[in-house]
């Protein structure tokens, strides 16, 4: 009974322990949250079937945002223009081919933060609706580089030839892992090397 309740109250107190090291405020830490973007871009061509870059983005405003994004700190508030990066070539292929566009550093910036796509891929394209999805970094303000994803989005709804189209996007920073994991992954290993005591004696 001795034993089983010291090896209660040692894996209570490294869990405890690991919980309040991993839960204390640090100078850098992901970033977490979301933010969307719409406007209206120009294509390679005048129509959306066809299309395999963004040109020109006319216009590129935030549309709503959460987590860190929203943060009265950096001044991000729905309406607010977002810089874009131009030429973004996200088919490196054909229409009737696609293949993966390649990185584009800085596709957006606003606030303090910078999203640098590492890849993006066609998911779907006809003459009224493209979808493209892709991953990067995004960083800035303090916090460490955190792995995001790119939703992006346009539509045409007569499939008629034109100049422009509009878009809506959104990028998500991946969450940070929560204090309850971490204490999981603490007990897991007190557990763990419990047994190999056990073994050994």
């Amino acid at each position: 009974m001795k034993t089983l309740s010291r090896t209660i109250l040692a894996v209570l107190a490294t869990g405890l322990f690991t919980s309040g090291l991993f839960c204390q405020p640090s100078q850098a830490a992901p970033i977490q949250g979301d933010i969307d973007f719409g406007g209206v871009v120009t294509y390679d061509t005048t129509s959306l079937a066809t299309a395999t870059r963004v040109t020109v983005w006319n216009s590129s405003v935030v549309l709503q945002r959460s987590g860190d994004f929203a943060n009265p700190t950096f001044s991000i508030d729905p309406g607010d223009p977002a810089t874009m990066g131009a030429p973004w070539i996200f088919n490196s292929g054909t229409p009737a081919t696609p293949a993966p566009g390649p990185a584009k550093p800085m596709l957006w910036q606003i606030g303090g933060f910078t999203f640098d796509l590492t890849s993006s891929t066609v998911v779907s394209q006809s003459a009224t609706f493209l979808d493209v999805s892709g991953v990067g970094t995004i960083s800035g303000n303090g916090f460490d580089p955190t792995p995001g994803t790119w939703s992006f989005n346009s539509t045409q709804a007569d499939g008629s030839s034109n100049p422009t189209f509009s878009f809506q996007a959104n990028s998500a920073a991946v969450p940070e892992a929560s204090p309850l994991a971490l204490f999981g992954m603490g007990v897991l290993g007190l557990i763990g090397q419990q047994a190999l005591r056990r073994k050994a004696a």
